[in-house]
C-alpha cells in the first residue's frame, strides 16, 4: 500500500483551513479563493503597515530627509518587491542600515544627490544579481546566521528603549498591557493578530481617557498627497558619479546582504525555499522605482518581516503588497487617525518581535557546552560587532572572517606526515613521507619543517596520494622541500598526486620564485 504524502502542520493562524504544505500555503491563487487565508494576509498587511510608519519616520530623521520621503520609500519598496521579489511574505521598506549609509551624502550634497545614489545602487544590485551574488550565501556559516538573528533581535529591543525614557509614567502600564496582549492573546485565540488587537485596544484607551502620551504623530508630519515621479536634479557628469559612486555601492551591498540574510531566515521559519537571485535583482528594481519617486531607498526589514510571517502567520505576496497599500492609505487618507496611535502600542509589538526572534536555544548552557568553542566564537563575534556598530554588513563580514580563520586553523591541524625508511633489493635505502590531509596555505606552511633533511638517505619519496593540493602556497612549499634536499645531494620524487593536484603542480612548479 502506497504511503500517503506527508502534509505540513497547520498554521495556528489558519487552523480551520485544510492542511496545506508550506509551498501550497504560499500560493496567491489559493489564498484568494480561501477566505480564512485571505483574512490572515489582509490583517497581517494592516499590522505591518502600522508598524512601518514610526520606523519610516525614524529612519527619515537618521538620513536627514523629510519624513514624507521615508514613508513614500516604504510604500514603493513594499509594493514593488511584492511583485518582483523572490521571497514571498518578506517586507522591504526604508531601513536604518541604508539610512546610515546615505546620511553623510544628504548632509554634504543634499537630497537630489541621494536620489541619484539610490538609482545607481539599484542598478548595481541588478548587475550583482546577474553576476550570481546570491550564490555567495552558501558560504555564510550557520553560526553567522544565528548571530545575525540574535544581533537583530537585540538591536530591535535597543531601538525601543528611547521610547521608554523621559516619558509620562502612563507609558509603562500601557506598554505592559500591550506586551500582555501580544504574548497572551494567542493562547486564547488566533482569529485576529494579537499585534493588531494590542494597537487598537491601547489607542482606544488613550483616546477615551484623554491620556497624553507620545504618539505616532509626534514623530513627524504625515503626507497628505500621493508621491510623484521625478528625475534627480544633478549634473550628468563624471564629478557627480565620483560623488555618488561610493555611497551607491555601499547601499547596494548593505541592502543585498540584509535582504538575502532575511530571506534565508524566512526560509527557515516557513520551511520553504526562495529564489535568492530573483530577490537580489528585485531589490535593485525596487530601489530604482523608489529613486524615481524621490525615495531614500531600502531593503528587507527583519522586524516587520517577523511581524508578518511569525506574528501574523502571513505566507504570500498579498500581505507584502497590502502592507504598502495600507501604509499609503493610512498616512494619506487616515493620517489624523494614525497620528493618535500611542508609541507604547508599537513598542509592545516590537518587544514581542525581539523576544520571539531571538534564538534562545543558542545561548542555553547545555548548547554552549555541547558546541565547539570555535562555533560559539563565530556567533558571539557576529553579535558583538553588529550590536556595537549597528551595521549588519560589518557584523556578518566579521563573523564570516572569524569562521574562515578558525576553520583554516582547525583544518591545518588535520594534516599529518608519516616517515618510513626501507631498502630495496640492491640495499639502497629510501625514505618515504606519506602526507595525509588537505594542503593549502594554512597547512602547507608547516610542511617544510616536517622532514628529516639531515638523517634521510640519498633518495626521498613524498607520497601525496592521501592529500590534495589546493593552492600556490602548497606548490611553493613542495618546491622549497625539494630544493633543500637537492642542495644536500638527495634525490626527491613526488608521487600519488591526483589529476587536479598534478595539473596545478605541473603548471606552477619551479616558477614561484
Amino acid at each position: 500500500m502506497a504511503a500517503k504524502p506527508v502534509r505540513a502542520a497547520q498554521n495556528p493562524q489558519t487552523s480551520s483551513v485544510p492542511a496545506l504544505t508550506p509551498e501550497e500555503r504560499q500560493s496567491v491563487r489559493r489564498t484568494l479563493r480561501t477566505p480564512k487565508l485571505l483574512k490572515t494576509e489582509v490583517l497581517a498587511g494592516l499590522v505591518v503597515a502600522l508598524a512601518l510608519i514610526p520606523e519610516a519616520l525614524a529612519f527619515s530623521v537618521i538620513a536627514g530627509v523629510d519624513p514624507r520621503i521615508g514613508l513614500f520609500s516604504a510604500f514603493t519598496m513594499a509594493v514593488t518587491i511584492s511583485f518582483l521579489g523572490g521571497r514571498p511574505a518578506m517586507i522591504s521598506a526604508a531601513t536604518g542600515a541604508v539610512a546610515l549609509v546615505i546620511a553623510p551624502l544628504v548632509a554634504s550634497h543634499g537630497v537630489q544627490y541621494m536620489v541619484a545614489a539610490v538609482l545607481l545602487a539599484g542598478v548595481f544590485q541588478v548587475l550583482l544579481a546577474l553576476l550570481g551574488v546570491a550564490k555567495l550565501m552558501r558560504f555564510i556559516p550557520r553560526q553567522v546566521m544565528v548571530g545575525f538573528v540574535n544581533a537583530l533581535s537585540i538591536l530591535i529591543f535597543i531601538a525601543q528603549v528611547p521610547e521608554l525614557l523621559g516619558v509620562p509614567w502612563l507609558v509603562y502600564p500601557l506598554t505592559a498591557l500591550g506586551v500582555l496582549i501580544v504574548f497572551g492573546l494567542p493562547r486564547l485565540t488566533t482569529a485576529v493578530p494579537a499585534s493588531l488587537v494590542a494597537i487598537v485596544v491601547i489607542t482606544a484607551i488613550t483616546v477615551a481617557a484623554s491620556i497624553t502620551v507620545p504618539t505616532v504623530g509626534d514623530k513627524g508630519d504625515l503626507p497628505d498627497s500621493l508621491p510623484s515621479l521625478l528625475l534627480p536634479d544633478v549634473p550628468l557628469s563624471l564629478d557627480t558619479l565620483k560623488i555618488i559612486f561610493p555611497y551607491a555601492l555601499a547601499v547596494a551591498f548593505v541592502g543585498l546582504l540584509e535582504s538575502l540574510m532575511t530571506a534565508k531566515l524566512v526560509d527557515d521559519v516557513t520551511d520553504t525555499r526562495s529564489n535568492k537571485t530573483r530577490e537580489a535583482w528585485g531589490q535593485g528594481a525596487a530601489n530604482i522605482v523608489t529613486g524615481f519617486f524621490g525615495g531614500m531607498g531600502g531593503c528587507a526589514m527583519i522586524g516587520q518581516t517577523m511581524i508578518n510571517v511569525k506574528g501574523s502567520g502571513a505566507r504570500t505576496r498579498i500581505s507584502t503588497f497590502l502592507a504598502g497599500v495600507f501604509l499609503l492609505l493610512l498616512v494619506v487618507v487616515l493620517g489624523d487617525v494614525v497620528a493618535l496611535i500611542p508609541m507604547a502600542a508599537l513598542v509592545a509589538v516590537m518587544i514581542f518581535v525581539a523576544v520571539t526572534s531571538f534564538d534562545w536555544h543558542s545561548v542555553r548552557p547545555s548548547t554552549l557546552k555541547m558546541m565547539p568553542k570555535s562555533e560559539t566564537a563565530v556567533m558571539l563575534s557576529t553579535v558583538v560587532v553588529t550590536v556595537w556598530t549597528h551595521n549588519l554588513a560589518a557584523g556578518v563580514g566579521v563573523g564570516v572572517l572569524v569562521a574562515m580563520v578558525l576553520f583554516a586553523r582547525r583544518v591545518a591541524h588535520f594534516v599529518t606526515v608519516e616517515r618510513s625508511v626501507a631498502e630495496d633489493d640492491a640495499g639502497n635505502a629510501a625514505a618515504t613521507y606519506t602526507v595525509n590531509g588537505e594542503l593549502f596555505f594554512a597547512s602547507s606552511n608547516d610542511l617544510y619543517s616536517q622532514f628529516e633533511y639531515v638523517q634521510d638517505p640519498a633518495r626521498v619519496v613524498i607520497d601525496l596520494s592521501s592529500s590534495h593540493v589546493w593552492d600556490a602556497s602548497t606548490v611553493a612549499a613542495l618546491d622549497a622541500v625539494a630544493e633543500k634536499y637537492r642542495r644536500r645531494g638527495t634525490e626527491v620524487e613526488v608521487v600519488g598526486l591526483n589529476a587536479a593536484s598534478g595539473k596545478m603542480r605541473d603548471r606552477m612548479a619551479g616558477r614561484l620564485g
